[in-house]
């Protein structure tokens, strides 16, 4: 295999169909095929919708990717899957296409944790300086929420705090339809904050309180955010008042911004790391880059956000994050693995195959 191997990686953890094609760590296609319309009125992801939507684009995505990259099947060195977390239904599909490809192709396999996949993202960022260990990650999307520390992408990926409940994402979307506004949630709440006062209502901060800090100190909770929202909405219609939909989106998205970024900065300040990586699809906010960005800077710490493009879900950062384990050495995948819905973040790829080292027999 070349220094630089030529990796497929094959994403499908929840709504999108992502397959990415790098060459180590060159970017050469980021192929994605969303299904979010087909959610959008249901008000959310349905499980059974997004596995389906899954088989339907994978073929034309992988075809997609391979005419971007001007590379075929055969050229890859290596193929990458996404084995855990996310919905399982959707998962199997991915897991079962990237199997037959590389039986069928004859290439390794790697089955890799679909979180560390948004941490690898940060390393197709052209014209930056290297990721530097260790460093600070704060994960933030529809399903999950996670504040790591990693100190080695391929082997030593620690899981600080996580949310206990609704992840922030998810706050987003739930937020929006108290609010009657569209599916997906996150965008929504941002374009109608932008008429907002954000200290006009002093929503609460979940898991913030002095009392929360000795079990709770990194960890997240929006569900009762959600619910001060639902109860303040209830009481304007109860009082007859016209909502505040601006102001509402704009206090409910600084909540959930303050805590986000004051938590992450708390881990690098305990743990001496200077470095903060931003990840995930909720990273798209507006209001959450200029706050870490800026407390941030207030505190001494350098701020790391990948391109937009790959914060979303996507097949170019579980390719990446293969083409990393194979520089560092480590061995394919076997088969003997399955979708993981709740696979540990520390699992950065599952069944690696173990090399027996022969010993020379003994002499008389």
């Amino acid at each position: 295999m070349t220094a630089a191997p030529l990796v497929l990686g094959i994403e499908t953890s929840c709504d999108e169909t992502g397959i990415g094609i790098v060459r180590g760590r060159e970017l050469l296609s980021n192929t994605i095929a969303s299904s979010m319309e087909e959610h959008a009125r249901y008000g959310g992801v349905v499980p059974e919708v997004a596995a389906r939507a899954h088989l339907e684009a994978l073929q034309p995505s992988i075809d997609a990717a391979l005419a971007e990259a001007g590379v075929t099947l055969d050229d890859l060195d290596a193929v990458a899957v996404t084995s855990g977390p996310g919905l399982a239904g959707a998962l199997m599909v991915g897991v079962g296409a990237a199997k037959g490809l590389a039986v069928s192709l004859q290439k390794p396999l790697y089955a890799v944790n679909h979180l560390v996949g948004h941490i690898a993202a940060d390393i197709l960022t052209p014209d930056s300086d290297p990721l530097e260990y260790p460093t600070v990650a704060l994960l933030v999307s529809g399903g999950h929420t996670s504040l790591l520390h990693v100190r080695d992408l391929t082997s030593d990926v620690e899981l600080l705090g996580e949310t206990v409940d609704d992840a922030a994402g998810e706050a987003f979307d739930k937020v929006a339809r108290l609010l009657s506004l569209p599916y997906p949630g996150g965008p929504e709440i941002d374009r109608a904050a932008l008429d907002g006062d954000p200290k006009s209502i002093r929503f609460p901060r979940g898991l913030s309180k002095a009392s929360d800090m000795a079990a709770h100190r990194y960890d997240f909770s929006f569900s009762g955010l959600k619910t001060a929202v639902a109860r303040w909405v209830e009481r304007c219609e109860a009082d007859g008042v016209e909502v505040p939909v601006a102001d509402v989106a704009a206090s409910f998205r600084e909540a959930v911004v303050d805590v986000l970024v004051t938590k992450a900065l708390a881990a690098c300040a305990d743990l001496g790391v200077p470095r903060l990586l931003l990840g995930g699809g909720v990273i798209a906010n507006r209001r959450l880059r200029e706050v870490a960005l800026a407390r941030a800077a207030d505190a001494g710490v350098t701020v790391r956000i990948p391109p937009l493009s790959l914060c979303t879900d996507n097949g170019a950062m579980i390719a990446a994050l293969a083409a990393e384990l194979i520089a560092s050495g480590r061995q394919p995948s076997t088969l003997a693995f399955g979708a993981d819905s709740t696979l540990p973040v520390t699992e950065i790829q599952v069944a690696e195959s173990q090399v027996l080292e022969t010993q020379e027999p003994e002499r008389a």
